[in-house]
């Protein structure tokens, strides 16, 4: 059943209960405020949460019902405890007006587009800007939101709550949340056998229990500062220097990293894919990884990984915080810039020169409060003549974070002149378009950025008269696109689709870049299904620039083994 259905049942319900209550003197008690907020969460709230249990393989109908009410059931005590903690009288009502409009959004992206609430997705929720919020604003969540949190709280703050001593309000507290407790202890008992083979087999469930688990998400992510000190950074790489290439060279490098956003591989037609969505840059001599996979499903959590040199298996348990790879970089004695058009760096970029280009106002490039991806490289040869000449000399490395695909308002990421497939989604209630016209916005979006990609490559050939450039373009996650019933990305990685996973790694070498760096095009191509993995971002462009510190590690390094081959055979 849609949310918004259920609008005219919630007017009625709501709109007439405080008429049977209301005339009450000493008001209601808030045990009871606490007990219909628990239930009107456990029920109505986790509509998402139910839709996952029909589709289980496997379950009865039966089994279906029982596991519904145990659930409900256990959703309901949890959250009566949790109230039963917060419940004064000059909390309560604020307490629960949070509990339900956390509920209401949670409610509303799950069910629309799938998505799950946990440790990563409230960091990607914390760090969002306006506009990436502006993209997910619709009816559906005016409606929703109305639905499940409006109406409810309207509802709570019109009733007079009984006053009671801070000492009985302890008291009755305290008996509240024994009792809630005891009785959960005594529903998981019951119902132990079959919640808990649903939890251990279908591990999305347990991320669908909402709110509380975006309140147990939030408060990880508050918890990160006792488990490492975030105020510091420590230094990475501190014996960084420039090889051997250096000290002869006549052509300084010029490496262009494009970090590209919501990239998926399988949508790239240089990796196979049957529409044309990268005909320029099937013109140009590249190499494109087909099996290359991100090291989380989400900006926030790819970026820091990807630039750091602890890899995706032990950058979340990792002790403290350390610089990454543009300051190792810049220690080395390059010239290093960072160009973004996206909601930002996540922390990679802050020690090093940096460029916001999202809020400039190019004519034809930035219209609504963005800009497209072209727009980083207007005035690049005056941008990179402002940094150091000393460093300059030596080599620039510069990064361009595009806007990419990011979703869900693909249609936006593309100019008109690049709208290819039609008719496209022009909405951002994802799940109200049809299919093919999703895909068709979303590939859009990768004929634009194939443009992009081409256009930097076209400037790249203009600088060979005094550098030997190069380009290296990595997504940071991939996307789902109602595979599944699935839209976006940030589902936790263990149980994240591989469209989320997968991302595209295309590098572009000039024949001076070639000359110096001993590794050919024409060998990368040689192992272009070879794995990889954004563990080996960090070591491939130390490896690329020929910087050399006893943090790169050889083996991480996917342009080495064509070095090596180069070497050899001279």
């Amino acid at each position: 059943m849609p949310l918004h259905s259920l609008l005219p049942i919630a007017s009625t319900v709501f709109l007439q209960v405080p008429k049977i209550s209301a005339h009450r003197a000493p008001g209601m008690r808030q045990l009871w405020l606490v007990v219909l907020t628990s239930f009107w969460i456990a029920t109505v709230c986790n509509v998402a949460l139910w839709r996952e249990l029909t589709r289980l393989p496997g379950l009865s109908s039966g089994q279906v019902v029982t596991l519904s009410v145990a659930l409900s059931l256990v959703i309901a005590l949890a959250t009566a405890a949790l109230l039963s903690v917060l419940a004064w009288h000059w909390t309560l009502k604020p307490v629960i007006t949070v509990f339900l409009v956390s509920a209401a959004f949670g409610a509303y992206f799950m069910m629309a587009y799938g998505v799950v609430i946990d440790q990563t997705m409230m960091v990607n929720t914390l760090q969002t800007d306006m506009r990436e919020t502006r993209d997910l604003l619709n009816w559906s969540l005016a409606a929703t939101v109305l639905v499940l949190a409006v109406l409810p709280g309207f509802f709570l703050w019109r009733q007079k709550v009984r006053r009671t001593g801070i000492a009985r309000q302890a008291l009755s507290n305290a008996l509240s949340l024994v009792a809630a407790s005891a009785l959960l202890v005594l529903v998981v008992m019951m119902f132990f056998q079959s919640i808990a083979s649903v939890m251990r087999n279908h591990t999305q469930m347990r991320y669908l229990i909402n709110p509380l688990n975006s309140f147990y998400a939030l408060g990880s992510v508050a918890a990160k500062p006792f488990q490492r000190d975030e105020s510091k950074i420590l230094p990475l790489g501190e014996d960084a220097r420039l090889g051997a290439s250096y000290t002869t060279q006549t052509k300084p490098p010029l490496l262009l990293l494009v970090l590209g956003e919501t990239g998926r591989s399988g949508n790239f037609s240089v990796n196979g894919y049957k529409r044309p969505t990268t005909p320029q840059l099937a013109q140009e001599n590249i190499a494109s990884q087909r099996n290359a996979w991100s090291c989380g499903t989400s900006t926030a959590a790819s970026v820091p990984c990807m630039f750091s040199n602890f890899g995706r298996a032990a950058y979340d348990s990792r002790s403290a915080n350390y610089e990454g790879l543009m300051d190792v970089l810049q220690r080395s004695g390059l010239a290093v810039l960072w160009l973004d058009n996206q909601s930002g760096c996540k922390g990679v970029c802050e020690r090093v020169p940096n460029v916001d280009t999202s809020q400039l106002k190019v004519p034809g490039l930035c219209e609504g409060g963005e800009c497209f991806d072209e727009v980083m490289l207007q005035g690049l040869d005056e941008r990179i003549a402002a940094l150091p000449a000393e460093r300059r000399a030596e080599g620039v490395v510069l990064v361009m974070h595009q806007m990419g695909s990011h979703g869900p308002a693909y249609y936006k990421r593309s100019p008109t002149a690049f709208k290819k497939f039609l008719p496209e989604c022009t909405s951002n209630s994802l799940q109200s378009c049809e299919r093919d016209a999703l895909v068709n916005a979303y590939d859009n979006s990768i004929v634009y950025t194939d443009h992009v990609l081409a256009s930097a490559i076209g400037w790249l050939k203009t600088q060979q008269a005094r550098s030997a450039p190069a380009m290296l373009y990595l997504a940071d996650h991939g996307e789902s696109l109602g595979e599944n019933n699935l839209y976006l990305h940030g589902m936790p990685y263990s149980i994240a689709p591989d469209v989320q996973k997968q991302v595209p790694w295309i590098t572009w070498l000039s024949p001076e870049f070639e000359q110096r760096s001993k590794i050919t095009t024409a060998c990368l191509k040689q192992q272009v299904d070879a794995p990889v993995s954004h563990d080996n971002y960090f070591h491939s462009v130390l490896g690329l620039m020929n910087v050399q510190t006893s943090v790169y590690k050889p083996a991480l390094d996917i342009y080495a083994h064509c070095a090596k081959s180069s070497v050899s055979k001279a």
